[in-house]
């Protein structure tokens, strides 16, 4: 895999600990401590996320060498390079995100670590839950160029079914005009367009809904639910697949 970083360069080499990556979201965790980065490889697993951790710099830029990352949360009071320098060095190759997760409570080392192009800054202890909000908040900003840049199609076909983004319009094998609600025609749009591509429920729920969510919100259940009716992807789906334990996909290749 080409990354953004260092395109054909070689890894730095470096300990790190290598979980299953995700091609949407992808975390990377730099700790020196095991028990902080446990748990947040832990929590944001939890939350759907795909994540790597490292505890050095010379992990984090291995990691940055094979593979995508969408977000770093890096330690300051890191051995050897610390997380200044490695932000840095980050920040002139990679307009990546940056979050600064660190006991240091002085005012001028946050900022100091804004200045050279974090951008935000989050103190031990810190609350999971907020840390989460604002890695979600991060990502949108610096994932919307990304999704910008990707070629956009206006009709999409499948199984006989036509889904037109121009008119936003659905049309049945036979023909028929499907009717949609508004959030039905946002979630199965979303789908649509990134096909084998697993969504968490959060990921989507973002799409449909601009409020905040709540951990045990199965509002996208039941558009699933509703949608796989007017789709005809009852009882066994094969186009609104569930992946257990984590979202969605819609799988292209239905038929």
């Amino acid at each position: 895999m080409v990354n953004r970083l260092y395109p054909g360069g070689e890894a730095r080499g470096g300990r790190a600990e290598y979980l299953v990556m995700n091609e949407q979201y992808n975390l990377l965790v730099v700790e020196d401590d095991p028990l902080t980065r446990a748990l947040l490889v832990a929590y944001f697993e939890k939350e759907g996320y795909h994540i790597v951790a490292a505890e050095n710099g010379s992990g984090m830029w291995a990691h940055l060498e094979s593979a995508r990352i969408d977000l770093v949360l890096l330690d300051i009071n890191l051995p050897g390079e610390d997380g200044f320098s490695l932000t840095r060095a980050l920040r002139q190759r990679s307009e990546i995100g940056i979050i600064l997760v660190t006991a240091r409570k002085e005012d001028m080392d946050r900022i100091v670590g804004l200045e050279l192009g974090a951008d935000d800054y989050v103190m031990k202890p810190f609350n999971e839950r907020e840390l989460l909000m604002r890695v979600k908040n991060l990502l949108r900003r610096t994932c919307r160029q990304r999704e910008e840049e990707e070629p956009v199609l206006t009709r999409y076909c499948f199984s006989g079914w036509v889904l037109d983004s121009e008119r936003r319009r659905l049309t049945a094998p036979t023909g028929e005009q499907i009717a949609l609600t508004n959030g039905e025609y946002g979630l199965l749009l979303a789908l649509v367009r990134k096909p084998d591509r697993v969504f968490t429920r959060d990921q989507l729920l973002e799409v449909v809904s601009s409020r905040e969510w709540l951990p045990n919100d199965r509002t996208i259940d039941v558009m699933v639910n509703r949608l796989r009716r007017k789709l005809g992807d009852t009882p066994n789906p094969r186009l609104l697949v569930t992946v257990h334990g984590v979202g969605y996909r819609f799988m292209i290749d239905a038929d």
